[in-house]
């Protein structure tokens, strides 16, 4: 059979884990053949395409990034972009799809999927927020980048006694911030799900002040938003305008957070936001592994026909689900996660900011 493969959407670690086991099976076990197309959508779109063999994956393990490259090209914003899509499968002889992405990827599969295309979806969004599966690859490696952030930011902020407030990835779920900010001991954790007033924020910081601990660490996801009686209740914008899914361009929240902090404690605040450190490097073990499954999942469901599904991950068995239950809708903080970390902080914390 011949197999067609995309990345799609913002990289993360672990993509080419997944391309080099789809490739490894399909040719150890099934005999398949493979072509790849660059960019994600637009290769479809534009006919950009490289063959994949044995040697093109040989020594991809452990790179980030993707051998494929990726970009956010959404065909249903362009001129006959669906059809173009279908076009260039037909062209190539492509029996099956293999997309590797988020929801916005999927959706587009999904798609494709109502048109006839035999497609098979991977999930992939370092915000660990896809619904349906339990994890997904890249998550793991950005809480551990995090985390080693927030170790180095602890030695600073105790050395000039100041508060420092990390910004992380997080744009409507709040699971990097919540699990790094609890792997590095955070003070306070701020996540979408949650609104915050951040008078009550400063007042949890300046009460650890006054038991003598004269540095805070705060974690804040991008997406996080100021509640209505401290703030518009809205995520902060770049003013970058729109990628072409409709999602506005986050960031900043850090830089207004820590002035915020500082006039209202006086104490010295400053800013770091992590960006696209999160996104880059080798993945970890977990995330080898874990992406490694679900690249076996894909090819096996694509000999099974399983098409119009995703791979994913439930009770640590990689399950096949429709693609409609992945992107129906984002998979947020659960409270009983929120309960573990308000758990760790005093009541005018974390938990009484949380709970606006």
């Amino acid at each position: 059979m011949k197999i067609g493969m995309l990345t799609g959407g913002g990289d993360c670690p672990g993509l080419n884990a997944v391309i080099r086991a789809v490739v490894r099976k399909g040719f150890f076990h099934y005999h398949d053949e493979f072509v790849g197309f660059l960019e994600g959508w637009r290769g479809l779109i534009d006919d950009m395409s490289m063959s994949v063999d044995l040697d093109t994956v040989s020594g991809i393990l452990p790179r980030g990034g993707t051998i494929l490259r990726t970009s956010r090209t959404n065909p249903s914003k362009r001129t006959d972009g669906i059809d173009r899509c279908i076009a260039t499968l037909g062209k190539h002889k492509v029996e099956a799809l293999v997309a590797i992405g988020g929801d916005d990827t999927l959706s587009v599969a999904q798609k494709l999927h109502e048109k006839g295309i035999k497609v098979v979806g991977v999930p992939k969004t370092i915000d660990n927020d896809l619904g349906g599966t339990d994890y997904t690859f890249g998550f793991d490696t950005a809480c551990n980048v995090v985390c080693e952030a927030i170790d180095r930011v602890h030695t600073t902020a105790e050395a000039h006694n100041r508060v420092m407030v990390v910004e992380v990835m997080g744009r409507d779920a709040g699971w990097i911030a919540l699990y790094s900010g609890i792997a590095g001991g955070a003070d306070v954790i701020l996540i979408p799900e949650r609104p915050f007033d951040v008078d009550k924020v400063a007042e949890s910081i300046r009460q650890r002040h006054e038991r003598g601990r004269y540095f805070s660490i705060i974690v804040v996801a991008e997406g996080a938003k100021f509640s209505s009686d401290s703030g518009n209740g809205a995520p902060i914008l770049q003013d970058m305008g729109k990628d072409e899914f409709g999602h506005a361009k986050l960031g900043g929240i850090a830089n207004i957070l820590a002035r915020e902090i500082e006039k209202r404690t006086g104490f010295e605040t400053r800013a770091v936001v992590l960006g696209h450190i999160q996104r880059g490097g080798s993945p970890s073990a977990f995330d080898r592994v874990l992406a490694t499954r679900y690249g076996l999942g894909a090819i096996d469901m694509v000999h099974r026909s399983e098409f119009g599904c995703m791979a994913a991950l439930r009770a640590n068995k990689i399950v096949s689900i429709p693609l409609k239950e992945a992107i129906a809708r984002n998979r947020t903080v659960d409270d009983e996660m929120i309960e573990i970390a308000e758990g760790l902080f005093e009541e005018v914390g974390v938990k009484e900011a949380a709970s606006k």
